[in-house]
C-alpha cells in the first residue's frame, strides 16, 4: 500500500514521505490515527505543501543543532505539578508540560514530538528527558518537577 505521511512516524518517515507499507499497518493502524493519508495523483500535489511546512519548523544544518543542544543542555527546567503524600504526582508529566517548561526557561522553541520521555514521570524529583534536534544531534535535559501548591 503507498501512503503519503502527515506526522513523523519512527523508522518509517516524515511529514510529506510517500511510502510503500503492508496493507494491514496502513489500513488499521496509520490512515486511523491520522499519521498517513493514502497515495493518489491529487494527494502527490499536497506532498510540496507537506514538505514546505516541514522544512520551516525542521533544523537542517549540524552546527545550529549543536548550539540548540548546548542551549538547551545549558538550561535548568524546573516543572510545578500538583503532587500528593509522598511525592506521587496527580497525573503524569507529558511532552507538551515539558516543551512548556523549556518555554517559560527562557530555552529556544522545541517540537513536542522531538522530546523523549523516560517513560511516565509520576513522581516528584529529578527526571532526564531526551529532546532529538537532528538525526545526528540529541541533547540531555535535566527537569526537576516540583509540588505545586
Amino acid at each position: 500500500m503507498k501512503l503519503i505521511l502527515t506526522h513523523e512516524v519512527g523508522k518509517l518517515g516524515g511529514p510529506g514521505d510517500v511510502v510503500e507499507v503492508k496493507d494491514g499497518y496502513g489500513r488499521n493502524y496509520l490512515i486511523p490515527r491520522g499519521f498517513a493519508i493514502a497515495w493518489t495523483k491529487g494527494g502527490q500535489m499536497q506532498v510540496s505543501t507537506i514538505k514546505r511546512a516541514r522544512d520551516s519548523r525542521e533544523v537542517h544544518d549540524l552546527g545550529q543543532a549543536r548550539e540548540i543542544r548546548s542551549q538547551l543542555e545549558a538550561l535548568t527546567v524546573t516543572l510545578p505539578a500538583k503532587a500528593g503524600g509522598g511525592g506521587r504526582l496527580f497525573g503524569s508529566v507529558t511532552a507538551v508540560d515539558v516543551v512548556g517548561a523549556i518555554k517559560d526557561a527562557g530555552g529556544p522553541e522545541v517540537d513536542r514530538r522531538r522530546v523523549d520521555l523516560p517513560g511516565h514521570i509520576k513522581s516528584v524529583g529529578s527526571h532526564q528527558v531526551a529532546v532529538r534536534i537532528h538525526p545526528e544531534v540529541i541533547a540531555s535535559l535535566a527537569v526537576e518537577v516540583v509540588a505545586s501548591s
